[in-house]
């Protein structure tokens, strides 16, 4: 998961900057003054490079395979789908076959008022009617003659159908095409909450780069800014200089160990913020050592294609989680609606039950006659006369139709508007990192002319200083350029609700 140890090196512009003391500050002739000059170059080159094994890089695909496997957010989102999938099952139990037996039996006075044994079996469906089938047997003195069945007891076969309310829909059906809409719903907003925790800690990750990359140059200035103090007070012992040189470059170190202690509080930070999503197994927080830093790459300027604008916006369309939630609410209103229209229908139903106290030995069980002379036929039907709950269900889940779909069409609006924002920032931050790598470039220049002046004679240690702290703070913005473009890469493809993980 981690990439094998690399050692970190100076950048060049830096390393000519390390270069520069030896030939920048000309010592009057003493002969000790050149070696000490190379001890001290070799010195803060050591101090700018730690040892090889000492330090570990973590690219950004690690992080996101190291986030995604045991961080509670992504164990929450793959929950999600099981909760769905397990509410989907739920819904298809109201189908699952049913069998019932009931047995009641009174005695009194030493008489046997009755003994009732009833045995059902009942399969629902899916089109509407319900199968059947049972087993009755009746006994004693005071028996209700409809509940009567022979010695033997009574079997019985039939089905019952719905010809009003339940022949297309009923509470069934509509729960079960809801509860697979509700699967899809589930997976959008896994996806949600998967990108929301991949942009938060993407944006983490850029945060921990740029402050580390912070630290590397602001420590490598003060080396230089502490190697031109022992340079200048060598100068000033020889009368080369005056000892108010001495001053200024010791308030230069100073400052600089002030912008360290700063650039290594933010650092320190950071790398705090991007641990927290770093987890073990069993919800074990995990910590990032200090010798694990981020890799230098990822943040370069990448174009996009021409067309990848227009393919942005149409997998947004199709695939963002927001959109793709509204669409899906849209449908189980549609099936709400065709329900509560189906329940201003009357409720008729019609049962049909062949009679027979031994199906398995009666092979006439089917005959016509004795079908029509062996039965058990039924009918009910009922219609509330103002059907006041069945309208006002009906108008509400039309209203809430209406509302899901201006809802949808705001939020596309807002979808697309946001993804041509994070588009127009990409773009924007591109031509602004070039426009700064010029003006590093040009920073790098006037400290070179700075120096050179100051080699002759013409310029002092104040404006050397001006023109370094100048060249750095180009270079401190540059990093932050290069972080903010790296987090709307991530924004971009977030806002079109797809973070890809290499």
């Amino acid at each position: 998961m981690k990439q094998p140890a690399k050692a970190r090196t100076l950048p060049a512009q830096m390393e000519n900057m390390t270069n520069r003391p030896a030939m920048t500050y000309n010592p009057p002739k003493v002969w000790w003054l050149p070696v000490l000059l190379l001890l001290l170059t070799a010195s803060a080159r050591s101090l700018a490079q730690p040892a090889q094994d000492s330090v570990q890089v973590l690219t950004l695909q690690d992080f996101h395979r190291l986030v995604l496997q045991y961080h509670p957010v992504a164990s929450q989102a793959a929950l999600l789908t099981e909760q769905a999938r397990q509410e989907l099952r739920m819904a298809r139990g109201a189908f699952d076959p049913v069998v019932s037996s009931k047995l009641y039996k009174k005695e009194f006075a030493g008489k046997e008022y009755y003994t009732l044994w009833n045995n059902a079996l009942r399969v629902p469906l899916w089109f509407g009617p319900e199968l059947m089938a049972g087993y009755d047997q009746t006994t004693g003195n005071y028996l209700n003659p409809e509940n009567s069945t022979p010695a033997d007891g009574l079997s019985f076969a039939g089905i019952s159908v719905p010809l009003g309310q339940g022949l297309f829909i009923d509470a069934r059906r509509a729960t079960v095409r809801q509860a697979r809409l509700m699967q899809q719903i589930a997976e959008a907003d896994r996806v949600k909450l998967i990108n929301k925790l991949l942009l938060q800690v993407t944006k983490d990750y850029w945060d921990w780069l740029q402050f580390y990359r912070e630290v590397q140059l602001i420590q490598e200035s003060l080396e230089l800014a502490d190697f031109r103090l022992r340079a200048v007070r060598a100068r000033v012992q020889e009368g080369d200089l005056a000892a108010i040189d001495t001053v200024e470059a010791l308030t230069e170190v100073q400052n600089r160990q002030v912008m360290l202690h700063q650039a290594q509080l933010n650092y320190n930070n950071a790398r705090l913020m991007a641990a927290t999503h770093l987890w073990a197994d069993n919800e074990v927080p995990l910590e990032l050592q200090e010798h694990t830093v981020p890799a230098l790459t990822g943040s370069e300027l990448t174009s996009l294609p021409q067309d990848s604008l227009n393919h942005l916006l149409e997998i947004a369309k199709a695939n963002h989680p927001d959109l793709r939630k509204l669409s899906l609410k849209g449908e189980q209103l549609q099936i709400e609606q065709q329900f509560a229209a189906d329940k201003l229908k009357p409720k008729l139903n019609v049962e049909y039950n062949v009679l027979q106290n031994d199906f398995y030995r009666n092979t006439d069980l089917f005959d016509r006659q004795h079908m029509n002379a062996n039965y058990k036929l039924g009918m009910s039907f009922s219609l509330p006369l103002f059907l006041r709950e069945e309208r006002g269900k009906l108008q509400l889940t039309k209203a809430k139709q209406q509302l899901n779909s201006m809802e949808l069409v705001q939020t596309a609006r807002e979808v697309e508007n946001g993804l041509l924002a994070a588009f127009n920032e990409w773009a924007s931050l591109e031509e602004q990192i070039r426009l700064q790598e010029q003006m590093v470039a040009n920073a790098e220049i006037l400290h070179q002319g700075e120096l050179t002046r100051f080699e002759s004679g013409e310029s002092s240690l104040f404006l050397v200083n001006a023109r370094e702290l100048k060249y750095m703070e180009a270079q401190l913005k540059l990093y932050a350029l290069r972080a903010k473009y790296a987090k709307a890469k991530t924004t971009l493809y977030w806002s079109a609700g797809e973070i890809q993980v290499d």
